[in-house]
C-alpha cells in the first residue's frame, strides 16, 4: 500500500516537473497582462479626459478597458496551460454563460449594462447636484456597477446603477443655473406704495454677488397677495449652480436676510420672510 502510495505520490511529481515551465510562462503571461491593461488604461484614461473633457464617461471605459485586457490576459495564460478546452469553452458556450449570468449574476449584469448606457447618455457630469427618489448630493463617481454620491452632510451613498437608471433623476446644475425664489411680507404705510418695495428689492438683490443679472436670467418679482396694510412679494432670481450647496442654498439665506435688513434700515416694517 505504501509504494502504490508513492508511486502515486512521485507521478503527481513528474507531472509538476513537467507541467512547472508552462506555469512559469503562464504567471509572466499574467503578470505582461496586468501591467499591460494598467498602462493601456490609464493612457486610455488620459487621452479620453483630454479630448472629451468629460471624466465621467472617461473614467468608466478606463475601468472597462482594464477589465477586458486583464480577462484577455487570463484566458492566454490558460491556453499555455494547455486548458485551451476550459477557455474554449469559456467563450463558446456563449447560451449557457448567457443563462447563468441572466439566473445568478442577473443584478451585476442589469448594473453593468446600466452603467454603460449612464455612460454614455449622460444624464449627469462629476459634481454635478442630483436627486434619484429622496437622495440629494453631489455625483462623485460612476462605477462599473454603482453611482457614488456623496450628500450635503458628507454621507457616500453607493447607489446601484440599475436604480438611478430606472428611477426619475433630476439635475440641478446641468444647466449652470437654477432659479432661486423668496417671500417677503411688508407692511403698508399711509405714503408706502409697493412698487417703491418692488424697486428697492430688485436693486438690492441686483447688486449682491451671485445673482444672475444678464438675460434672460434677470431677477424680477410679482405680487403674490396684498391688502390695505400689507403687501407679500416673491423674488425671482438666478444662481450659479455649479456648486449647488454655496452657489444656491447659501446664496438665499443671504438674500433672505440681507433683503430684511435692508427694507428695515429705509424705514419699512418686515412682518415676514421665507
Amino acid at each position: 500500500m505504501l509504494d502504490e502510495l508513492n508511486q502515486v505520490l512521485l507521478d503527481y511529481w513528474h507531472q509538476f516537473l513537467h507541467l512547472l515551465p508552462k506555469l512559469l510562462i503562464a504567471l509572466v503571461v499574467v503578470a505582461i497582462g496586468l501591467t499591460v491593461a494598467n498602462h493601456v488604461s490609464a493612457l486610455l484614461g488620459r487621452k479620453l479626459r483630454q479630448r472629451s473633457h468629460d471624466a465621467l464617461l472617461a473614467d468608466f471605459l478606463t475601468n472597462f478597458t482594464r477589465w477586458a485586457l486583464l480577462l484577455a490576459g487570463l484566458l492566454l495564460a490558460m491556453q499555455v496551460l494547455g486548458l485551451s478546452g476550459v477557455a474554449s469553452g469559456m467563450l463558446g458556450a456563449a447560451g449557457l454563460s448567457a443563462f447563468i449570468v441572466g439566473f445568478a449574476l442577473k443584478d451585476i449584469a442589469e448594473n453593468f449594462l446600466a452603467g454603460v448606457v449612464l455612460a454614455f447618455n449622460r444624464p449627469f457630469r462629476i459634481h454635478d447636484t442630483v436627486q434619484v427618489r429622496d437622495l440629494m448630493g453631489e455625483v462623485e463617481a460612476l462605477n462599473l456597477r454603482t453611482t457614488l454620491i456623496r450628500t450635503f452632510d458628507g454621507k457616500h451613498i453607493f447607489l446601484p446603477n440599475a436604480l438611478v437608471l430606472r428611477e426619475p433623476l433630476t439635475n440641478y446644475t446641468r444647466d449652470g443655473f437654477i432659479r432661486q425664489d423668496f417671500l417677503i411680507s411688508v407692511d403698508l404705510g399711509t405714503e408706502l406704495t409697493s412698487d417703491r418695495i418692488e424697486e428697492l428689492l430688485l436693486n438690492y438683490v441686483r447688486g449682491h454677488r451671485g445673482v444672475e443679472t444678464r438675460d434672460p436670467h434677470t431677477p424680477y418679482s410679482i405680487v403674490e397677495k396684498m391688502s390695505s396694510t400689507s403687501v407679500d412679494l416673491r423674488i425671482f432670481i438666478w444662481a450659479y449652480s455649479e456648486d449647488y450647496r454655496r452657489g444656491t442654498l447659501e446664496l438665499k439665506s443671504a438674500l433672505l436676510k440681507g433683503s430684511k435688513a435692508m427694507l428695515q434700515a429705509e424705514g419699512f416694517v418686515v412682518s415676514g420672510v421665507n
